[in-house]
This record gives C-alpha cells, structure tokens and sequence, in this order.
C-alpha cells in the first residue's frame, strides 16, 4: 500500500486578519495508524510519525512533482476564494444604518 497524503493551502486562523502563512502549499500525510490513549498519561498518540510531518512548497506544481517523484498518492484539496465584503468607510456614518 502506497503512502497517501493530501495537498492543501492552508486558511488562516481566526486569529488573523493577514494573510500571512498562507502562501505556502502543504503537503500533509494522511494518518496510517489509529490513536489511542497513552495508559500512564492518558495523552492520545500514535505510532505513526509520518503524520508528524508537513512539507511546505512555493508552488502547487512544486508539491505535485514531489509527491509523484516519491511515489506518493496524493489528493489536492483546491483553495476557496474568500467572500469579499466591499463597504466604503462612509457607510459607518450613514443616517439609515443598522445598529
């Protein structure tokens, strides 16, 4: 079985009004081993450490020829747009506005 991972573009947090970090693609492996509860801590964990691991590419192209160059199986997950709120600065002051 082939590793699996999924390509994205991350979104920001809703901590950020920037768009910073979110330039970069990721490509992020998929998870091949179920968590369980550490018994003497009780943090969850796995055996796994490839989930561990994210690597960052400039461009789509970039990630894609990686992950085909290894031998990955990879999904891309496209970015969505943002909804774009345009307002002009004197709608704060209208006489008719919402409160």
């Amino acid at each position: 079985m082939a590793t699996q991972a999924r390509i994205y573009k991350p979104s920001r947090t809703a901590m950020q009004s920037g768009k910073a970090k979110t330039k970069a693609w990721i490509l992020e492996f998929e998870p091949s081993a179920a968590k369980r509860p550490d018994p003497l801590m009780g943090w969850s964990g796995s055996s796994d450490t490839a989930g561990q691991v994210q690597l960052g590419f400039e461009t789509l192209e970039e990630a894609e020829a990686y992950a085909r160059r290894m031998g990955i199986d990879y999904a891309v997950a496209a970015p969505q747009a943002p909804a774009l709120k345009l307002r002009a600065y004197a709608d704060n002051f209208r006489y008719d506005r919402v409160r």
